[in-house]
């Protein structure tokens, strides 16, 4: 139990940043755009208790990756429905990669400025918790942007991609959505193909914005999803 509550400090915070400036970026975009569903019903705000799925938080805490609720957006409001779209969708993605490299920035700098005080300092004992909070946070905004890519609606790469595909192939992949979660569910948890194509980027992302400190992501992660 101690050690759970440990995971949890750690993961916590990180987690939840990660998905609600994920939901936040997508209403925001398209109030821009002409939308003002999610500002109506109070879905432009930080506060996570807003945005939080229960079992997505859940699964966030046990395997690595979540979800939040999704905010709503009316597709008609927006200016240019089809473009617009694209951009509101693209946000999410591009908001948590965005927060990945500010962690990588960070933890860039904080390392080298600590590793020659001792373990036992007290500023080494305040530092190391925050350290431990950005390498998850760069694995899970990392995560987060990669997975959302997958181009399959209701994912963001899927809804990208209905906007730059032509009008026919755009109503044809659209009509997958209502099934999208289910095929997403079967593919990551039934076979292999989350292992062999989101991983592997996703390790790919990690040694470039983290550098010479990517080893401290990969245990930090290791440790807290074991």
């Amino acid at each position: 139990m101690e050690n759970f509550l440990l995971k949890l400090s750690i993961m916590l915070v990180p987690g939840l940043m990660a998905i609600t400036f994920h939901e936040v970026s997508h209403g925001f975009i398209a109030w821009r755009f002409g939308d003002n569903t999610a500002r109506s019903l109070g879905r432009l705000t930080l506060n996570p208790l807003k945005h939080l799925d229960i079992i997505g938080t859940i699964m966030i805490i046990v395997i690595g990756i979540g979800w939040a609720k999704p905010v709503p957006v009316n597709y008609n409001n927006l200016h240019n429905p089809k473009r617009d779209m694209m951009w509101v969708a693209a946000a999410g993605p591009i908001t948590n990669t965005i927060i990945a490299l500010l962690s990588a920035l960070l933890i860039r700098i904080i390392v080298p400025l600590t590793e020659p005080l001792p373990d036992s300092s007290w500023l080494q004992l305040f530092i190391e918790p925050i350290l431990l909070m950005l390498a998850f946070s760069i694995y899970i905004n990392l995560l987060l942007a990669l997975f959302n890519l997958v181009p399959l609606p209701p994912l963001d790469g899927g809804r990208v991609l209905m906007g730059l595909l032509p009008y026919r192939q755009a109503a044809a992949l659209a009509k997958i959505e209502p099934y999208g979660m289910i095929i997403i569910i079967v593919l990551v948890f039934f076979t292999d193909l989350f292992r062999y194509t989101v991983l592997p980027l996703l390790g790919s992302a990690v040694h470039l914005i983290a550098g010479p400190q990517s080893g401290l992501v990969f245990s930090v992660t290791q440790y807290l999803l074991k």
